[in-house]
């Protein structure tokens, strides 16, 4: 699969995840924008979502590099097939969650808690959030809250072999879940409404997952 057509997945996985975003994180917004400073509340949000993005960008990269030690030789092809096989399953199980079909991708959210356990007190350390860099710092140790969805585009940016591409599409998904995140009010209930639309979540969970369903034929017709 093109990059580009990876970091389209991934915005797409964001943006059409709103409702599960606004399920997981909706608490921890409300508890940051009513621990956070008043004087300054876009400055304090932005810094949120900064961090959050940081974490994103910084967990791709990662998992982008150590993907890559299975691209150092011809003896690790299978390693290569496998990890490739595993994205495109991802993907078909990302775009049918998407789809409202299925939600296995949720229980990948397990794997995530030992570590979240260890972080929550730090967070909890930084209120009341007065300034932009505790803003920064809150928004970074949010971005490591368990998530399926976070997990399943992971395992894409584990497959690409490239921490430049890996970091890439973990932007990319970071930046599909701002709208639902920074909305409020009333645009964000008619955001909801929209995202919670039977066609329109069909429409595009079937098209993240056609991307993982082509990528699984390139691999038979190879």
């Amino acid at each position: 699969m093109a990059p580009e057509a990876s970091y389209l997945m991934a915005f797409l996985a964001g943006l059409m995840g709103g409702v599960h975003c606004l399920g997981m994180c909706g608490g921890i917004v409300a508890a940051m924008s009513l621990q956070g400073s008043r004087r300054q509340p876009v400055a304090i949000a932005l810094g949120y979502n900064v961090g959050r993005l940081s974490s994103y960008v910084m967990a791709g990269a990662l998992a982008g590099m150590l993907g890559s030690a299975a691209f150092l030789s011809d003896t690790l092809f299978p390693v290569q097939r496998g990890l490739y096989v595993l994205a495109q399953v991802m993907l078909i199980l990302v775009g049918l969650y998407l789809a409202g079909l299925n939600q296995y991708v949720l229980v990948l959210e397990r794997a995530g808690g030992w570590l979240w356990r260890r972080l929550q007190p730090a967070l909890g350390r930084l209120f009341p959030i007065d300034g932009l860099g505790k803003a920064l710092l809150a928004g970074g140790l949010w971005g490591w809250l368990p998530c399926g969805l976070v997990y399943s585009v992971l395992v894409s940016a584990l497959a690409s072999g490239s921490p430049g591409q890996g970091a890439m599409m973990m932007l990319a998904f970071g930046l599909g879940t701002l709208p639902n995140l920074l909305a409020m009010g009333w645009a964000a209930e008619r955001l909801k409404a929209w995202f919670r639309h039977r066609l329109v979540r069909l429409a595009a969970g079937l098209m993240v997952a056609s991307f993982g369903v082509v990528g699984l034929l390139l691999l038979v017709r190879g």
